[in-house]
């Protein structure tokens, strides 16, 4: 145990050293919390909608075949009560919900004026503002099809509510997603060179006639790019609240925890990069595309996923910080538990022990 602190100890030394290296990974997570306040507005195509019809007549079937054969919507799920549309957000799968009012077509016809709530997920809210666009652009396709029917003038008002952000701020967003593009640049790309550090300036020999076992010279590789990305998830957390007024409205001990967990995953991929490249320059080539861009590309912090062709869809689920995204989203906006997350904690867990047994299989206790 003291040879394995005393190599943890040295790998401190070398980050220490490094004073430029050292300041991008303190500052770089509060430059991009603050300056990172962007969302891009996308088209968004099969969002999965979910239905409350408390009229159930022939006006309200006509505007949900509507919605259903848009290229926009997809209806998913039909609800029973209004306990049931929160429950429904819950899943994370259901982007709006579609409420009618009791006697729609009747108060539509005899009143000239009826009533459809459109609840939506406001996680996001450039997405939510777009699917209520949507779907109100719909309901107005169809009230001005009975306008051209007849003289009166019907008229159906869309009541619009957003969930979990109400303001639709969009630091909600990108809170969440700045958070694993961090994690994974300094907790993965950092980690990528630390072994082939030492193979480049050949002090890789000296350390493998240590009586140091594998595991533990590659877990003190690890610790302290684990323990500065946790400082960096602190950093975070405080600036988003403090200063962009994003709550915490679930677990803070869960998300520290949930994060810990994606940091291991980071690393075990950076170790496991590190492994089996031969170059600091080829190990940070292959970090930068092979985790950066697959990221914000494929994490669902800038493009919607279900808008994306099938195959990428597939794709994704290989990006790690894809499930860590979910994870933030439902645990500090909409303070949601574990049991609602454990599927995504699980698939981390085994990208984590995944990447940390090639690690170790590659690892080399000889030079030649």
């Amino acid at each position: 145990m003291k040879q394995f602190i005393i190599f943890v100890q040295k790998e401190f030394y070398h980050i220490f050293r490094d004073r430029k290296s050292l300041m991008i990974i303190i500052l770089m997570p509060i430059v991009q919390i603050i300056l990172f306040g962007f969302a891009l507005t996308n088209e968004i195509k099969d969002s999965d909608i979910a239905i409350l019809d408390n009229s159930k007549d022939i006006a309200t079937t006509d505007i949900i075949h509507r919605l259903d054969a848009s290229r926009y919507f997809s209806v998913a799920k039909y609800l029973h009560t209004q306990a049931d549309v929160e429950n429904a957000f819950k899943t994370g799968k259901i982007r709006l919900a579609v409420v009618f009012q009791p006697g729609f077509r009747e108060n539509l016809l005899h009143g000239n004026h009826a009533q459809v709530q459109l609840i939506a997920d406001a996680t996001d809210p450039n997405t939510a503002t777009t699917v209520t666009n949507y779907a109100t652009g719909i309901i107005r396709d169809y009230q001005n099809d009975l306008t051209e029917q007849t003289p009166v003038p019907y008229q159906i008002v869309p009541q619009i509510r957003m969930l979990y952000n109400p303001q639709l701020k969009g630091a909600y967003t990108f809170v969440p997603g700045v958070m694993a593009m961090i994690l994974i640049i300094i907790s993965a790309m950092m980690t990528s060179v630390s072994i082939v550090r030492e193979k480049e300036i050949n002090t890789m020999e000296v350390l493998l006639v240590s009586p140091l076992r594998p595991l533990l010279f590659i877990l003190s590789k690890a610790i302290p790019y684990m323990f500065l990305s946790l400082v960096n998830v602190s950093t975070i957390l405080i600036v988003s609240v403090t200063l962009l007024e994003v709550p915490i409205n679930g677990s803070l001990l869960l998300l520290m925890g949930e994060a810990l967990l994606f940091i291991a995953t980071a690393v075990s991929l950076g170790l496991m990069i590190s492994n089996v490249t031969t170059s600091q320059q080829t190990a940070q080539m292959i970090s930068l595309l092979g985790l950066m861009l697959p990221t914000l590309l494929l994490g669902g912090f800038m493009f919607p996923i279900e808008s994306m062709p099938k195959p990428l869809q597939l794709i994704s689920n290989l990006v790690p910080s894809k499930w860590f995204f979910i994870i933030v989203k439902d645990v500090m906006i909409k303070g949601l538990g574990f049991k609602m997350i454990w599927k995504e904690t699980l698939i981390l867990f085994g990208m984590a022990l995944f990447f940390l047994s090639i690690s170790l299989s590659k690892f080399k206790i000889r030079l030649a």
